[in-house]
C-alpha cells in the first residue's frame, strides 16, 4: 500500500522559510514524477511543482523563485524548501505521485497517490 506522510508545516511569519518533506512508503520515488500541491480554504487544489526522475522540474509561476523541490532517492524523499512566503502561500501542501511515468506538468489529474497534507500559515 501507498503512502505518502508530509512533515515540515507550520506558521511563519511573512518573508520567513519553511522546508517540507513528503516520505514515501510502499511506492519507490526513484522512477516516478512527483509533485507539490497545495488548496487554500474555499479554493481549488493547485500545482506547486512537479518533478521527474532526472530532478527536471516545473513551477508554478507564483512560486518561480521561491521555492525549490529537491528529491533523495536514498531516502525515497521528496522535499519543498520554500522562502519568502507571503500570505497568499497560506495553504495545505499535499504530497502526490504518479502511478505511471508521465508528463511533467502541474496537472493533479495525473497524480494516483497522496499525503494527508500539512498546513502552512503565513499570516499577513
Amino acid at each position: 500500500q501507498v503512502q505518502l506522510q508530509e512533515s515540515g508545516g507550520g506558521s511563519v511569519q511573512s518573508g520567513g522559510s519553511l522546508r517540507l518533506s513528503c516520505v514515501a512508503s510502499g511506492y519507490t520515488v526513484r522512477g516516478h514524477c512527483m509533485g507539490w500541491f497545495r488548496q487554500a480554504p474555499g479554493k481549488e487544489r493547485d500545482g506547486v511543482v512537479v518533478v521527474d526522475r532526472s530532478s527536471n522540474a516545473v513551477y508554478a509561476d507564483v512560486v518561480k523563485g521561491r521555492f525549490t523541490v529537491s528529491r533523495d532517492n536514498a531516502r525515497n524523499t521528496v522535499d519543498l524548501q520554500m522562502h519568502n512566503l507571503k500570505p497568499e502561500d497560506t495553504a495545505t501542501y499535499y504530497c502526490a505521485a504518479q502511478a505511471l511515468d508521465g508528463r511533467l506538468a502541474l496537472v493533479a489529474a495525473d497524480f494516483a497517490h497522496w499525503g494527508r497534507g500539512t498546513q502552512v500559515t503565513s499570516p499577513h
